[in-house]
């Protein structure tokens, strides 16, 4: 039995209750996920990217700043997808500090 199915198994004997307590610890476990961005120490200076591309979120950031459009973004960079760049916004939201201290370095290099 594997671990999907044990837990399957697990939760069937539990009450509402039980399981309602264990979603709220997946959630807090996953609360920092954000699907399609990575930051992997020694890819592009372990800033977070686009999976599958070493875009860093810190230049599309910084191109839609000043005033490239996300049509502009999907053309200029084919391997993008629309929802890459939802997904790129929604990490700018979360941890936007991050980000614009990404660009202030990146300016100065």
């Amino acid at each position: 039995m594997n671990r999907l199915q044990e837990t399957e198994h697990l939760l069937s004997q539990m009450n509402r209750a039980e399981k309602a307590q264990v979603l709220q610890w997946v959630v807090r476990d996953l609360g920092d996920a954000f699907p399609g961005i990575d930051a992997i120490p020694g890819v592009s200076g372990g800033e977070p990217c686009i999976v599958r591309t070493r875009i860093p979120v810190w230049l599309l950031v910084q191109a839609r700043k000043l005033g490239s459009s996300e049509a502009d973004l999907l053309q200029a960079y084919p391997t993008l997808r629309a929802e890459d760049l939802a997904n790129a916004w929604a990490y700018y939201r979360a941890f936007k500090n991050e980000i614009d201290h990404q660009i202030r370095e990146n300016e100065e290099a």
